[in-house]
């Protein structure tokens, strides 16, 4: 993933709001900024954006703008002269439905650099019909929709084939997360702001760490306004970390060894692969000289953190994510589980990957 984002919508919120939501996502590393003009009732209002998007350039932020061309007949911009854009404080401008390919393309010239991004939901095919007039790539990019209307989000199979066929072009994608205490949108009405529906109501660190496994995009950005400082801090921690983290609740009778086993250890998921297990043995050959005492040997469910009790000889203190359901012979000690908004991600963990366990707030 090569950048995280945040989106501000200055017709919602004052400056100093604005300001103070830039700083502190800027403090954890958040580098692209969306905000949208297409709620611009006239133009009375424009020094507004403009003073908050100069005020995000000065952190050394992102700023894309969200048009469509009734804006620029509002703005009285034409698509050959950008400058209107540079003034205001944009890095890039992300084009809503309603151009033909032609003007895309041309925009990508402009002497100011300034980013264009496409629509990559509604019509993947979009992307053949702007690169037939020769536009300059560097400057071309796509970003999904968020869709505030519950049950409109993305389903998985068209987003996946969207990003395939972008990626393909070499262009740069982006896609949008929700905020579980934003409430601020381009209109007033907002069930969340996701990409995808399947993430409307689960946290945002679940949400992002769909992204960090998958690779789908390479621009993660949280849809709505504000997110909070706490939500901000997991995400930039989870942007800069070397490898996935899954959040686990533990067993009442989980022990000290076995806490160590499974949160002072780097693990990985074993290359010989299971339909059964995930597998992480050099706990195993690290605590091979300790107990392991056994204790909640019950039936195992998919999700449910296991680690091998001393009757199982040779395997005992191996770690082990199970995948499904199955019966425990006794020799199993169900230490854990994966929190339930996360069992999903189990699904995109690739063999001999890394990874860590945290224990649950």
């Amino acid at each position: 993933m090569k950048k995280i984002g945040i989106s501000i919508y200055p017709n919602r919120a004052t400056l100093d709001e604005n300001e103070k939501y830039l700083s502190m996502a800027h403090k954890y590393g958040f580098k692209r900024v969306f905000t949208s003009l297409l709620e611009l009732k006239d133009n009375s209002t424009i020094n507004d954006f403009k003073e908050i998007n100069l005020f995000a350039k000065k952190l050394g932020m992102e700023v894309e703008v969200d048009i469509n061309p009734r804006l620029f007949k509002q703005l009285n911009v034409s698509y050959d002269d950008l400058s209107f854009f540079k003034d205001l404080g944009a890095w890039g401008l992300r084009l809503d439905q309603g151009f033909t390919g032609k003007e895309e393309a041309q925009m990508t010239y402009n002497p100011y650099n300034l980013k264009i991004e496409i629509g990559m939901s509604s019509t993947p095919g979009r992307i053949n019909q702007i690169l037939q007039y020769n536009p300059k790539v560097e400057n071309l990019m796509g970003s999904h929709n968020f869709y505030p209307h519950r049950f409109t989000g993305l389903k998985l199979s068209h987003f996946e084939k969207c990003n395939e066929i972008y990626r393909a072009k070499g262009v740069n994608t982006a896609a949008f997360i929700t905020s579980q205490s934003g409430h601020q949108g381009a209109s007033l009405m907002n069930e969340g702001l996701p990409t995808l529906e399947i993430h409307r109501d689960i946290p945002l660190e679940d949400q992002f760490k769909y992204y960090l496994l998958t690779n789908q995009v390479d621009d993660v950005l949280i849809g709505n306004a504000f997110a909070s400082e706490n939500e901000l801090k997991k995400i930039g921690a989870l942007f800069s970390s070397l490898y996935p983290v899954f959040n686990v609740q533990l067993s009442n009778s989980t022990t000290e060894l076995e806490k160590e086993v499974l949160f002072n250890n780097l693990h990985y998921y074993r290359g010989d692969v299971s339909d059964y297990l995930i597998r992480s043995t050099m706990t195993r050959v690290k605590y091979r000289e300790q107990s392991f005492e056994e204790h909640d040997t019950v039936d195992i469910h998919k999700g449910d953190i296991l680690i091998d009790n001393n009757k199982y000889g040779q395997y005992k203190g191996e770690t082990q994510i199970a995948l499904t359901d199955m019966p425990n012979n006794g020799f199993i000690n169900v230490v854990g589980h994966i929190v339930p908004e996360e069992v999903y991600l189990l699904d995109y963990l690739k063999p001999w990957s890394h990874f860590n366990f945290e224990q649950s707030d």
